[in-house]
């Protein structure tokens, strides 16, 4: 099977009408992987495949446009009749089982244990499911968070998950298939002593130009940006073909 991505939602820092926070479908080498759960993505995921099926969970970081729609998946697991043969590995970072079980007003997480087989996900964590390759790095964030590269019969994707520019981004992409990078803000403030945990258009074009990929996907736009302008600002600076993510799109790596 080639390697293939499917845009499930990009939205930033809320979903709107058709339009889910980040999550994909990522494809190949006998292994399907939900990457990223933000809210409305555990629905668009059932217009592509059986969730129940699924061979792995991967989530870059905790905030809520990437990680609520666990609980949803929870319920449809436990009690919604989508009961996995076996419990679906989560790499996350450490404490997503604790506060999904928050959500059910436990203090213990055993309950998840039947559905979800929780992994911590750390600097360098390396995965294979099948002919499919997950390697993780710490990218630069306002909370733990990670970046993804997949490898999978020689092709390449790699995804920043939310960060800030940061030499990890650019060990991630290098001379990937496709690289897909966040947008979220039109600028970096300043005259402030603060960690950029975003970046704009150009700092992702600029990476995507550095690590050499082949083809750059805009995606995590946020509200002070429009899809369409921060792909031309993106492009302008890779030098590279550069295309938005929209919902439902299938990308071949």
């Amino acid at each position: 099977m080639p390697l293939t991505l499917t845009v499930l939602g990009t939205a930033s820092p809320h979903p709107g009408p058709e339009r889910p926070c980040s999550g994909y479908l990522l494809s190949g080498g006998g292994a399907e992987v939900w990457v990223d759960a933000g809210p409305g993505t555990f629905a668009a995921l059932q217009r592509h495949t059986d969730p129940a099926r699924l061979t792995a969970i991967w989530i870059s970081h905790l905030h809520a446009d990437h990680s609520a729609d666990l609980l949803p998946a929870a319920y449809a697991f436990a009690f919604g009749g989508m009961t996995p043969a076996a419990p679906i590995p989560v790499y996350a970072p450490q404490d997503c089982a604790r506060r999904l079980a928050g959500f059910f007003g436990r203090a213990d997480v055993d309950f998840l244990k039947g559905v979800f087989d929780f992994r911590a996900l750390y600097d360098g964590h390396d995965v294979r499911h099948w002919n499919l390759r997950l390697t993780a790095r710490a990218v630069a964030h306002d909370t733990e968070a990670y970046g993804l590269r997949a490898e999978c019969q020689g092709s390449v994707l790699a995804y920043s998950g939310d960060s800030g520019p940061c030499a990890a981004l650019g060990e991630l992409a290098s001379r990937a298939d496709l690289f897909l990078c966040e947008a979220d803000i039109d600028t970096h403030r300043d005259g402030e002593h603060r960690e950029q945990v975003h970046l704009t258009p150009e700092d992702a074009g600029r990476i995507a130009h550095a690590a050499r990929v082949r083809e750059l996907l805009v995606t995590h736009v946020g509200p002070t940006l429009t899809r369409e302008a921060a792909t031309a600002r993106a492009a302008a600076a890779s030098g590279r073909p550069t295309r938005t993510a929209v919902e439902g799109a299938v990308h071949t790596v």
